[in-house]
């Protein structure tokens, strides 16, 4: 077993906010940040959140082969649709951990559950942190029992961080009918990031009112278009949870809602999407040794998910990675990645930009090409890469399909974080 850790705080990003958002209130909800001791010293490393009693509840799970105990504890508790009550630690991912995990889950979700009268089935356990290490839940146990009053969302986003430099935080608020509803969400994520269902731990809350199976499709839609569109360093997370809680507190009037195109939902389900987004840029901003920031656009593309898959293979390179942080405006490599994706891209059709400056036109690159636009904007945080790749489909007709990819670099950074992680 690992020693406690005392946290000695690491270099931020130089890609962090100046600022934070400011996260209000949502009726139905009670924040509560803590130390439990069970890992870090020094600092809180435990959530409690606390439901009105009609909270509906929806989420997305990594589709990692070796899940932790609380994916496979929340998972199970999803099938009600219902939530009281979120628990999350940090330190300890609790995965790996064989029947011991499972216990140390249930037995965290019972005294939750005792602690606010409601049913264990309607408590949700997130962990992230070291695998492979037994999680003993008294030490949470005691730090719920003990906790008083109320915490603020950045106080919270910041106790579930691991080796994140800074706190993720995101706030919308829009028209509901004739409500102006709010939503919040916070993440935690820097390493072992990439894109398979959720990526990371995020958690998102409205005092909207809409059933679970609806909220369910809404979140599964966002996060196609957020958090599965972030990549750090190419490697899923056995914890990888993302969890959405409506408290129903602003209820729309007339007919019940019952399909993603009800007009009404409009409103929610663009601000939602462009919350997780942001979410989604906060991590890619945060990846463990990064240095800048690398947004992948791709066009003319089968479908919007070969694009994507194109975007994630340039985005998971290696040597396109590396190219980025040593400011390198090695073209060649964006080539190499997309020829390897294993969809579809037509060699002879190929576009590529690079901060705005053309590259390469119909296969080969552009007469002329004057690299020094280039290199001056590989100088720069923010690296935009863009690519069409020139599918064709019967009848002369350009594929439309296209996607949008966020990912850090990759300096000594990330090798000095990850070989003492444990120590």
């Amino acid at each position: 077993m690992t020693s406690k850790k005392t946290t000695s705080p690491m270099p931020i990003s130089p890609l962090a906010p100046k600022k934070f958002a400011k996260l209000p209130a949502i009726a139905g909800i009670e924040v509560q940040a803590m130390a439990s001791g069970s890992r870090y010293r020094g600092r809180d490393d435990l959530v409690l959140l606390r439901f009105s009693k009609l909270t509906q509840a929806a989420g997305v799970f990594t589709s990692s082969k070796m899940p932790s105990a609380a994916v496979d504890l929340s998972r199970a508790h999803l099938v009600g649709g219902k939530a009281r009550a979120l628990v999350v630690n940090a330190g300890n991912a609790n995965a790996f951990t064989g029947k011991a995990g499972a216990k140390a889950a249930l037995d965290t979700a019972k005294g939750a559950a005792k602690l606010l009268d409601c049913k264990p089935t309607d408590v949700f356990i997130a962990s992230t942190g070291v695998i492979g290490e037994d999680l003993d839940p008294a030490p949470l146990l005691a730090a719920l029992k003990a906790s008083r009053g109320e915490s603020d969302w950045l106080d919270m986003a910041r106790a579930i961080m691991t080796t994140d430099t800074f706190p993720k935080v995101a706030t919308r608020q829009v028209k509901f009918g004739k409500h102006q509803i709010t939503l919040n969400a916070i993440a935690k994520g820097s390493g072992m990031i990439a894109p398979d269902m959720a990526t990371l731990l995020a958690f998102v809350f409205t005092d909207a009112g809409v059933p679970a199976g609806l909220l369910q499709k809404l979140l599964s839609e966002a996060n196609t278009k957020s958090l599965n569109c972030v990549t750090v360093d190419g490697d899923t997370s056995t914890s990888d949870t993302c969890l959405m809680f409506a408290t129903g507190d602003k209820k729309l009037d007339g007919a019940p809602l019952r399909s993603l195109e009800d007009k009404r939902l409009a409103p929610l389900r663009g601000a939602l999407t462009d919350l997780m987004q942001d979410l989604a840029v906060q991590v890619a901003s945060d990846g463990e040794g990064v240095s800048k920031l690398m947004t992948i656009d791709v066009t003319g593309a089968e479908t919007d998910a070969a694009a994507r898959q194109i975007g994630l293979a340039i985005g998971n390179s290696p040597l396109v990675k590396t190219a980025v942080a040593g400011e390198d405006a090695n073209w060649g490599r964006i080539v190499m990645a997309i020829g390897k994706s294993g969809e579809a891209a037509e060699r002879d059709r190929l576009s590529i930009d690079i901060g705005g400056v053309q590259v390469a036109r119909k296969g080969r690159a552009v007469a002329g090409y004057d690299e020094r636009p280039v290199a001056k904007h590989m100088r720069g945080r923010h690296v935009n890469i863009r690519v069409d790749v020139g599918v064709q489909l019967e009848a002369k007709k350009k594929a439309k399909g296209q996607a949008r990819i966020w990912a850090s670099d990759l300096t000594h950074g990330y090798i000095d974080i990850n070989a003492d992680y444990r120590s």
